[in-house]
């Protein structure tokens, strides 16, 4: 093998692995405010019996703090921020028949932010931290199952 040859196994590689390293967030990004999109969002999840524990406004929280905090508020230009925390029982009951140390996950949320009218939905991927875990597979079908809710949610 030649060093040229060599060179792109070994770039081709660090890519392969680069790109591993970037799912750690499922992230996706609608041409929507986050008003059309949060009651889809709520919908999506409900209808498929992942239950809305709790909702927060962070964005609005956070304004309350924007004559204190002056420059370093808000530096993004963010224009709302809200959190949807859900849970299935079903899916808590799997999991802590696997390995009750995961239950730190549940419940589970996803994050919305607006920025010039586009929405973006962050969830943080729960076999990132299962990895090794005894309910990894069952994780796994949660993450799944969530990420194709909120792509629901998006459209």
């Amino acid at each position: 093998m030649n060093r040229m040859t060599g060179f792109f196994l070994l770039l081709l590689s660090m890519v392969s692995h680069t790109g591993a390293e970037t799912s750690t967030v499922f992230e996706i990004t609608a041409n929507k405010p986050i008003s059309e999109v949060y009651g889809q969002m709520q919908a999506s999840f409900e209808d498929s019996r992942f239950f809305i524990v709790d909702e927060l406004n962070i964005g609005k929280n956070l304004s309350n703090f924007s004559e204190k905090w002056g420059d370093d508020y808000n530096q993004n230009g963010l224009t709302a921020i809200r959190s949807i925390i859900f849970c299935n029982g079903w899916y808590a009951n799997l999991v802590s028949n696997k390995d009750p140390k995961m239950l730190g996950l549940c419940p589970l949320h996803l994050t919305l932010f607006e920025k010039d009218g586009k929405t973006t939905a962050l969830f943080n991927r729960p076999t990132v931290i299962a990895k090794h875990s005894p309910a990894y597979d069952v994780l796994a079908k949660i993450e799944q199952e969530v990420i194709e809710l909120i792509k629901k949610g998006m459209q």
